[in-house]
């Protein structure tokens, strides 16, 4: 029995070398292959034979070695904290990549630069107030005006189109998701089942599901466990998405019922949205995480205008903070909602910049001034006393900048030229991009241009042209009610591009900055799970050296039984 057990340690050596063997064969055929992890064979004792005790201990002899499992080496830790920080370097890189596209809308790295058409603008304006009475002059600053005008509004619809674009980003990503969650739940089913009778270890389905959780991190911020099955429960911003059985799909529906802007929701919970955006993400909490919402938040959830920037106010002194509850709304919902958004806030700040050139020029030439009506109202009615007329010395009311749908007057009683005024919820009464135009009677004759008196006399009006000028240079607006520093025209528009390029440049920064914290990371990886082919070749010498003693062990076993055998 002594020298027959003695082939069952020459075996399990054989048995051990050649899984061995095959083990390191497996790492070095799969050096290049992404996510694998290298594998390592981890031995055990064989089974022993009991002789007898002592009062010391029992008497056992082995019979060889044997392999306990076959597993992965890889750090869970490193592996959560990649997944964490990949989704925080991609979440940033989504609104720099939006930041960068919308840059090169306004031309001014290359290509046609709106501050030149602004500057023209200017130009044009300057010279018709040195010479209000010339033809060449009126014609050029029309002309400037009908550029300014279609540049505003070709820069509006590129951001506009560029929204509505990230649509199919959006829902690409979605489907993205989905189908990641279909493959683990796959990969789930698959790994319980070979490693149901608890003998292997499936590694390469493993190594799979884990290429899939890295991709995951990245689109989305992600939780996820492991039960004694190996099945793997994944959390999708705090809602299940694989659980043992099932597959939570995500799904995108629009904004509203007026709006074309896709929302990604969880149809298994009627709809819920899965971002929340209502506040601003943060480090500290975790909710800078994920492509996906890095790029909804970057594109906003609406075309913003002008009147989503509440005027920037200060506060009485002694006065309580809380005086005006509808102003510190407003201030509360641009901060939460508006200003986070790359885009929106973009198209906010340059429409309040078209706003405020267009009903400026308007209120030059068509001032208003307020008066009380027969009937006891109040509104605003064409002041005119103080409003140039037309060459003519007669006409009056007609605003250089209409808008498309609406006229600036309505005939009122008491002679009275009634203003319409701006709607905030009618989109189509605002002097908002795409809503205004250079008016029609004006382009048909140049001297509609009310820059004359309106005492018949056919001089022109000194105080209009000077209040161009004058009111050009002047502050009109800030960039944000977080800010009291009013610019003009020009300066706004300087302050505008640099505030856009330092959002960029923050974005591009945190995003560089996270990335090279996510290849150190990575790179920690790497050196647990890389496998290295001189370390495997070396290895491979062992184990062939291994198995050639086991083999050679046999031999000299069967030689012992043989003699044995042959002079009983």
């Amino acid at each position: 029995m002594s020298s027959m057990s003695s082939l069952y340690i020459g075996v399990s050596g054989l048995n051990v070398s050649q899984n061995a063997l095959n083990t390191t064969a497996h790492n070095l055929a799969n050096v290049d292959t992404k996510g694998f992890v290298r594998q390592q064979i981890v031995l055990a004792d064989h089974s022993y034979v009991k002789w007898g005790e002592t009062h010391l201990s029992s008497l056992q002899k082995g019979l060889g070695v044997d392999f306990a499992v076959v597993r992965q080496v890889r750090d869970s830790f490193l592996d959560k904290a990649y997944r964490q920080e990949v989704g925080r370097q991609a979440f940033y890189e989504a609104q720099y990549d939006a930041i960068a596209e919308v840059e090169g809308l306004f031309g001014e790295m290359e290509g046609v630069s709106f501050q030149d058409t602004l500057n023209g603008f200017w130009i044009s304006l300057q010279e018709l107030a040195k010479e209000p009475d010339s033809i060449v002059a009126r014609a050029s600053f029309v002309e400037s005006a009908v550029t300014f005008v279609e540049r505003a509004e070709n820069i509006s619809y590129q951001l506009r189109d560029y929204q509505i674009n990230l649509n199919i980003q959006i829902k690409d990503m979605v489907d993205r998701i989905n189908e990641i969650g279909d493959e683990i739940k796959v990969l789930n089913s698959q790994i319980r089942f070979y490693e149901s009778n608890g003998l292997e270890n499936a590694n390469d389905l493993r190594d799979q599901r884990n290429v899939l959780l890295d991709e995951l991190g990245k689109l989305a911020s992600i939780s996820y466990r492991e039960d004694q099955n190996g099945i793997v429960t994944v959390n999708l911003e705090g809602v299940a998405f694989v659980t043992e059985d099932m597959v939570f799909h995500m799904d995108t529906v629009s904004e509203s019922d007026y709006s074309d802007m896709l929302k990604p929701v969880w149809p298994a919970h009627k709809n819920v949205e899965v971002f929340k955006l209502d506040r601003v993400p943060s480090s500290e909490n975790n909710t800078d995480l994920g492509y996906l919402k890095g790029l909804l938040l970057a594109r906003g959830d609406k075309q913003a205008n002008y009147l989503d920037i509440p005027p920037a106010r200060l506060i009485p002194e002694g006065q309580d903070p809380t005086y005006d509850a509808e102003y510190k709304k407003a201030v509360e919902e641009y901060n939460n909602h508006i200003a986070p958004s790359a885009i929106m806030n973009i198209q906010a700040q340059f429409d309040r910049l078209i706003h405020g050139i267009v009903t400026t020029i308007n209120n030059i030439f068509c001032p208003n001034k307020e008066v009380t009506l027969a009937d006891g109202t109040t509104a605003l009615v064409l002041d005119k006393e103080k409003a140039p007329a037309c060459k003519d010395g007669e006409t009056q009311g007609i605003e250089f900048f209409k808008r498309k749908s609406m006229d600036r007057y309505t005939d009122g009683p008491d002679g009275h030229k009634l203003y319409n005024g701006e709607v905030p919820g009618d989109p189509y009464t605002l002097y908002t991009v795409g809503q205004i135009e250079i008016n029609p009677l004006i382009l048909q004759d140049y001297a509609n241009i009310a820059l004359s008196n309106n005492d018949g006399t056919g001089d022109y009006d000194t105080d209009a042209v000077e209040e161009l000028v004058t009111k050009w240079k002047s502050p009109f607006a800030t960039l944000s009610p977080n800010s009291l520093t009013e610019y003009g025209f020009a300066d706004y528009y300087n302050a505008f591009i640099a505030e856009m390029a330092n959002r960029g440049a923050q974005f591009y920064s945190t995003s560089t900055n996270q990335a090279t914290m996510v290849e150190s990371i990575d790179n920690k990886r790497m050196q647990i799970t890389g496998v290295s082919s001189d370390e495997e070749l070396t290895n491979l010498i062992k184990f062939q050296h291994s198995y050639n003693a086991a083999a050679r062990y046999i031999t000299v076993v069967d030689q012992m039984l043989e003699h044995i055998l042959t002079n009983l």
